[in-house]
């Protein structure tokens, strides 16, 4: 059997930080898998892993579309806790916006034109222009090897999908992080397949279809709607980042304040499978046999 490429996971969370570090997206925002100032709406079968609230507003008609809520109306399924309208939410929102002023802090970087098709972007922070769309083909992210690789999209208004538009990430694992850090509202077109996680301004919304294979929708003022979509922010699985809490590594915040900082490079490595593993304590065996057959020979001087 052919070697399993296996992500080598961050056993510390801040590997090369300071003691009194802490994640970009703090634990109680990082747990969503989408999260509402205003109001959540689904219509259709969407799957969540992860938390779904809403911060502001604890009525029923605050997250619909889903079972579990208030509403209970589903047909939508959160793998994860509901909060609507309380303290935990709330916390999650304002973290939310820390997490997008720490964001901010790392300027604008390299600027790219508004359409990222065809790109291959190595780890760093890029401000996206304003366009149409902005994406309306593939974009791959290269991470060139580094298990913590981060990437970060500067977009001052919008972020807009195309339908069956892709984000591709390689050559990275389970410490990676990638955000985007939107001024005021997403949108991703019907069938596309997303990665990272949308700190959005405004408001998130999602098209039939929407995948968004490893990472967050997060609306910091305004709502989040979905049709027929999903959303993985807990282990992600099937991605090159699998075995990842949602793309949500690759850079710290020190306590002592300042622009967030990227984790220790680690690099990727590559592990036999138990198979394999057997193969070679067998060949050690025989080895380890053929040594103990040859020592007798030594010692007849």
């Amino acid at each position: 059997m052919k070697f399993t490429k296996l992500i080598l996971p961050s056993l510390l969370c801040l590997a090369g930080a300071s003691s009194h570090a802490s994640a970009l997206l703090a634990p109680e925002v990082g747990s969503f898998a989408v999260l509402s100032a205003t109001t959540v709406t689904n219509t259709g079968a969407t799957t969540l892993t992860g938390n779904l609230g809403v911060s502001n507003n604890s009525s029923i008609t605050g997250i619909t579309g889903f079972f579990g809520t208030l509403s209970n109306d589903g047909p939508g399924i959160a793998n994860g806790y509901v909060h609507q309208g309380d303290a935990y939410a709330t916390l999650a929102n304002s973290q939310l916006m820390s997490a997008k002023n720490n964001l901010a802090m790392m300027g604008a970087g390299t600027t790219l034109s508004a359409d990222l098709t065809g790109l291959t972007l190595t780890p760093g922070t890029y401000t996206v222009l304003a366009g149409t769309s902005n994406l309306t083909g593939a974009l791959t992210l290269d991470g060139g090897g580094n298990a913590n690789a981060y990437w970060v999209f500067q977009l001052p208004s919008t972020l807009i999908t195309s339908s069956s538009s892709f984000v591709n990430v390689i050559n990275t694992g389970s410490g990676a992080g990638l955000y985007w850090n939107v001024g005021s509202s997403a949108t991703l077109g019907e069938n596309s397949s997303f990665q990272g996680n949308i700190l959005a301004s405004a408001s998130v919304t999602m098209n039939n279809g929407v995948s968004i294979a490893c990472g967050r929708a997060l609306a910091h003022t305004g709502a989040v709607t979905m049709i027929n979509d999903t959303v993985n922010a807990g282990n992600c699985r099937g991605t090159v980042a699998a075995g990842s809490n949602g793309l949500s590594g690759g850079l710290f915040v020190d306590a002592n304040g300042g622009a967030p900082q990227a984790l220790a490079f680690t690099p990727v490595s590559s592990v036999p499978e138990p198979e394999t593993y057997a193969m070679l304590l067998a060949g050690l065996g025989l080895i380890g046999a053929a040594v103990k057959r040859a020592r007798p020979s030594a010692h007849k001087r």
